[in-house]
């Protein structure tokens, strides 16, 4: 059976810090994600991360333990996963699909 390809939209937040600011945390998180094989996106609601089922959710599990070994006592996560069969397909694929159907006229 073959691995099912994921694109799995993801924002973490920490609760309880005492700041509305959560840059730190993000570039700690980005960081992390960044250093993994996946393919990832940043955007200004959260990070696009793309492969492997497997791959991505062993990663988000790794991001939630190592923000916790950093002090971060109550992260929440929400995430939006993507799954198809039919075919391979990025997240600039998807994008890039409804920039050229903008461009067509009317």
């Amino acid at each position: 059976m073959p691995k099912i390809f994921c694109l799995a939209d993801v924002c973490m937040v920490p609760i309880g810090t005492g700041s509305a600011s959560i840059s730190d945390f993000v570039a700690l998180i980005e960081g992390k994600i960044r250093e993994s094989p996946l393919k990832s996106t940043l955007h200004s609601a959260g990070t696009t991360i793309e492969g492997p089922w497997d791959d991505v959710f062993t990663l988000l599990g790794e991001l939630h333990e190592m923000a916790h070994a950093n002090g971060y006592v109550r992260l929440q996560s929400s995430m939006r996963v993507g799954t198809r069969t039919d075919k391979h397909q990025t997240a600039q694929d998807k994008v890039d699909t409804v920039l050229q159907k903008l461009q067509k006229p009317n």
